[in-house]
């Protein structure tokens, strides 16, 4: 991904530091490597990133070598973006954030307040799964499938390759129909909540992570609760569909872990899914496809 996948040892050299609200820089990318918080000793956390095999199943080796040097391990479907409501998503970025290290970004939260183009006044929260030297001061490239594969490219040995330019990816949403089943929510969620916004720019600061994120990298950081919480605005109905025409509906599931039930429009399921199942009075676990549902 966004570093060469070496081992790190400069954990030690990251200290915990407050980061006030500053502005960023976003870009799109989808390259299909394994993240480069993915390997060991990165920084101060409980476990490295997740990485996949080529199936989008989670492999449990920290060392495996990446898919973009001829290896097993892939980034996983489910760390891409998907809508909350209208005005708030969650997702994944790889990060180049000023006076920090990658000892200081892996695993990191952020929440960013869009202020230009069709997104302005939207938030996301996203957390920091790759870093990389081709990035720069204050960079999010954003996770989102279909937006292109950029310097490296393990799309092609995972499973042929995506459409699109290697810089920017495709153009429509009708192309995200020839995606993997497992990306088409994410490639969705561009033209959907993003409104296919061009690199739009925002101010950040620095949030303790999520457990909606977490539940899906399986990383977080020793010095998170350093940090504010932040929490989604009240659920209101999304206009932006997340998923396809043939999308089905399935029965609220009766149990979920630790009794959590997901308000509307969060995530209940799916392939590796370890959160909540059951979903808020009113609403049912919609299935979109085997790796994403969600509550509608």
């Amino acid at each position: 991904m966004r570093s060469t996948p070496v081992l790190r040892t400069a954990v030690a050299a990251a200290l915990p530091v407050l980061a006030l609200a500053a502005d960023g820089r976003s870009t799109r990318y989808w390259d299909c490597c394994k993240p480069s918080c993915a390997w060991p000793e990165k920084a101060a956390v409980n476990q490295p990133v997740y990485a996949c095999n080529a199936q989008f199943q989670r492999i449990t080796d920290p060392l495996a070598k990446s898919g973009c040097d001829g290896g097993p391990a892939y980034s996983c479907a489910d760390h891409t973006p998907w809508a909350v409501n209208d005005d708030f998503s969650y997702g994944f970025a790889a990060t180049s954030i000023a006076g920090g290290s990658e000892a200081s970004w892996c695993c990191a939260c952020y929440e960013l307040t869009f202020t230009s183009g069709p997104v302005a006044g939207k938030k996301m929260v996203v957390q920091s799964t790759s870093t990389g030297g081709d990035l720069g001061s204050n960079h999010f490239d954003l996770n989102i499938p279909g937006g292109g594969v950029g310097l490296f490219d393990g799309c092609t040995p995972q499973f042929g390759g995506l459409p699109g330019q290697r810089y920017g990816g495709i153009s429509s949403r009708n192309e995200c129909e020839r995606f993997p089943e497992a990306l088409k929510p994410g490639c969705y969620w561009r033209f959907d909540w993003f409104k296919n916004a061009d690199n739009p720019s925002f101010s950040f600061r620095q949030v303790q992570c999520p457990a909606e994120l977490v539940a899906r990298t399986g990383c977080r950081r020793n010095d998170d609760g350093n940090f504010p919480a932040v929490s989604p605005p009240s659920q209101q109905p999304s206009t932006s569909s997340t998923s396809s025409s043939s999308s089905t509906t399935q029965q609220t599931q009766p149990t979920s872990p630790g009794g959590c039930v997901a308000q509307k429009w969060a995530q209940c399921g799916g392939n590796g899914w370890s959160g909540c199942t059951s979903c808020e009075a009113g609403s049912t676990c919609t299935k979109v496809n085997d790796w994403y549902s969600q509550c509608t």
